[in-house]
């Protein structure tokens, strides 16, 4: 009996068995196409929403489409990270996928507007999981030196679904049917499970179970949510100063205050704060939000000046959106082999924010041919895009194994919070410089027809500046940011160094 207990004893810890390459690609596949599906449904709904208030003789509530899945993602994100910390990112991923899927199904079968609007929100409660979560199983399958290829590799997700989205979302509108975007959904998540999970077992695991802190979840959530009300609605349903907004902009600050409270009281708080601290993590946030904000706010207003300026169709200005989407996943190719190469791997974004921040002052005072701010822009979206994997890399580095996704979901919460402060920011901008009506720069414009283009030339000099000014704040982070060794295996070229 001893001696079958001893094997007993060494079979259970005994360490799982590597991944091989091919098993680490198929995880790979599962993960991008997992992710693909989120960032999709960010993008593919817009292009298809007339056809949607058209058929439903409803388009007064048609804004809620988007913002629904905006809030539930936002709000979720730091939930879903700080619970496969707790239960494992096999649970946690077969949820979020499962409710994606589920609020697919419902917004393609929906009766009515506000069906549909509640199966958005469902399916951002399983977008915003899916997220942290990808990010954070990649770095449960490579070590952080390894880490940043891959990052580039998701950063190609993004283009191509930020590209091909709209594209998407208008041809099954015109000519199938607008719920094919939803539907499209179903088979796209059930392979990705089909392919992903019969590999999970394979998978290190990290997670620590532990009492949850459920009172600091939810007042989280509730801040982050009245949190994104107020830019929503903020300048456009309610103006910045009303009593409606002065009031939700306390709520949220009371909420705050109490999830902090509650987060230094509670023996395992939802979101240690400790975490947030030091010389990495806040720095690293700081800077991806930064980044974030300013491609964001910059691709949302940026065809209202193709079409004022360079007299652009609607489609025209979409394709010329394609430089700053694409590009940037060079920045983030080039700065993963830093990562995987370089001892000094923070220097690479260091240099790409410090160019992106000098082509943005550039564009704030130059009026350029259009084939000439494309090649700006395409510069500027290079250096904006190496901040991406350095900023997660680090930020996951820095943080012990047990507390990865936890720090992964608040770094997403952060980034959504900042892209949606950015773009409302941008808005007010250009409303202030050309002293025009909010339906020319919101989500549905008016004829752009009125604006001359001298005025919107000035007005966007601001918003350029704005930018400028949006990434020299992430190169200063990243200057600020301590350059921890990153866990990995040693390549020639480093050792050298």
């Amino acid at each position: 009996m001893p001696a079958d207990l001893a094997d007993i004893a060494a079979t259970l810890i005994r360490p799982r068995p590597p991944l091989t390459p091919g098993e680490i690609r198929t995880i790979l596949m599962s993960l991008m196409v997992t992710m693909f599906l989120a960032a999709l449904d960010q993008t593919i709904v817009a292009t298809a929403l007339p056809t949607i208030g058209g058929q439903f003789r409803d388009v007064s509530n048609l804004s809620w489409v988007i913002t629904a899945y905006l809030l539930a993602s936002t709000a979720v994100a730091p939930v879903f990270g700080t619970l496969s910390d707790i239960y494992g990112r096999r649970a946690m991923i077969i949820t979020a996928l499962s409710l994606f899927i589920a609020g697919s199904v419902l917004c393609a079968l929906a009766p009515n507007m506000p069906v549909l609007i509640v199966g958005r929100g469902l399916q951002g409660l399983g977008g915003g999981g899916i997220m942290p979560i990808v990010q954070t199983l990649i770095s449960d399958l490579v070590s952080p030196r390894e880490r940043g290829q891959y990052q580039a590799y998701f950063s190609g997700v993004w283009m191509a679904a930020g590209i091909g989205g709209p594209i998407l979302g208008g041809v099954f509108a015109e000519h199938l049917h607008w719920s094919m975007i939803f539907w499209i959904n179903v088979p796209l998540g059930l392979a990705s499970l089909a392919l992903l999970l019969p590999k999970m077992s394979k998978i290190p695991v990290f997670h620590r179970r532990r009492k949850i802190d459920w009172l600091g979840g939810v007042l989280l959530m509730a801040s982050a949510v009245i949190v994104m009300l107020v830019l929503t609605w903020g300048g456009n349903r309610y103006s910045w100063l009303s009593p409606e907004i002065v009031a939700m902009v306390g709520a949220a600050v009371a909420l705050a205050f109490a999830f902090v409270w509650q987060a230094r009281r509670a023996q395992e708080p939802f979101l240690p704060l400790p975490i947030l601290g030091g010389r990495v993590v806040p720095y690293a946030m700081a800077a991806g939000g930064c980044a974030m904000g300013a491609i964001l706010g910059l691709t949302v207003h940026l065809p209202l000046y193709y079409q004022v300026v360079y007299h652009l169709s609607a489609s025209e200005a979409g394709l010329a959106l394609i430089p700053l989407a694409a590009i940037s996943t060079g920045g983030s190719a080039v700065a993963g082999r830093a990562l995987a190469r370089a001892k000094h791997y923070k220097r690479v974004a260091i240099a790409g924010t410090s160019c992106a921040a000098v082509v943005g002052c550039a564009l704030a005072f130059t009026v350029l041919p259009l084939w000439g701010l494309l090649l700006l822009l395409s510069i500027l979206a290079f250096g904006l895009g190496t901040t991406f994997p350095v900023s997660v890399v680090s930020l996951q580095n820095s943080v012990a194994r047990s507390q990865v996704g936890t720090v992964t979901g608040a770094m997403n919460f952060f980034r959504a919070l900042m892209a949606s402060f950015t773009v409302a920011a941008f808005t007010a901008i250009l409303l202030m410089a050309l002293g025009a009506d909010s339906s020319l720069v919101g989500e549905h414009r008016g004829p752009v027809n009125s604006i001359p283009a001298a005025d919107m030339i000035a007005a966007f000099r601001y918003v350029f500046g704005a930018a400028a000014a949006l990434l020299a704040c992430a190169a200063v982070c990243m200057i600020l940011m301590e350059e921890k060794p990153l866990a990995g295996p040693v390549t020639p070229v480093e050792m050298a160094e």
